[in-house]
Order: structure tokens, then sequence, then C-alpha cells
């Protein structure tokens, strides 16, 4: 059985940072490439990163490149997420999954339940 568990999140303030992370099992989780995805209050699932088996690839949404960073340690079975620079318009809860299909708007894979981040003054 897949099971991912999040945490990490927290509220900041705007411009602080956060470091969320997802414990994998039920899987080969070197054998697959993962993914952090997130819904924002009121609106539908939004992919926001994903991570070859390797961890040597990463891809971002325009809306979080260059603020976060996506790395996994496939010893530990960990994906993480760093999150820097948050704006107001971050918060979200945010769910880590698993395959790299998220990218292409296919979020039918396993998520986990989530973590929540808000960003507030």
């Amino acid at each position: 059985e897949v099971k991912l568990v999040e945490s990490g999140g927290g509220t900041v303030q705007p411009g602080g940072s956060l470091r969320l992370s997802c414990e994998a099992s039920g899987f080969i989780f070197n054998w697959v490439d993962m993914s952090w995805v997130r819904r924002a209050p009121g609106k539908g699932l939004e992919w926001v990163a994903s991570i070859s088996v390797g961890g040597d690839r990463t891809y971002y949404a325009d809306s979080v490149k260059d603020r976060f960073t996506i790395s996994r340690n496939n010893h530990w079975g960990t994906l993480y997420l760093e999150l820097n620079k948050l704006k107001t318009e971050d918060t979200a809860m945010y769910y880590c999954a698993k395959g790299g299909q998220a990218r292409d708007g296919d979020f039918s894979g396993d998520k986990g339940q989530g973590t929540m981040v808000t960003v507030s003054s």
C-alpha cells in the first residue's frame, strides 16, 4: 500500500521560508519520479514541482521558479520542498504526489493527506 505523509507546513509572514517533507513507503521510492502539487482555498489542484528518480532533473511551475526547491533522499525515501520568499498567493494545502504526471495536469496518482501552508502578515 502506497503511503505518503507530508509535514512541515505552518503559518509564516510574506517573505518567509518553510521546508516541507514527505515520507514515502509502500513502493520502491528510488524507481519513481516524484512531485509536489497544491490546492489553494477554493481552487483546483496546481502542479508545483517534480523531480526525477535520481534527483538530477527538476521542474518547476513558473509561479514558484527561483523561489522553491524540490529535492529527495532516496536512502530514506523522503521528498522535500524548500519554500522561500513566500507570497500570500502561496497559501495552499501542499501534497506529495507519486510520479511525475502531475506536470502534465494529470492529478490521478497517489497523494498524501497534505500539509497546510498559510502566508499572512
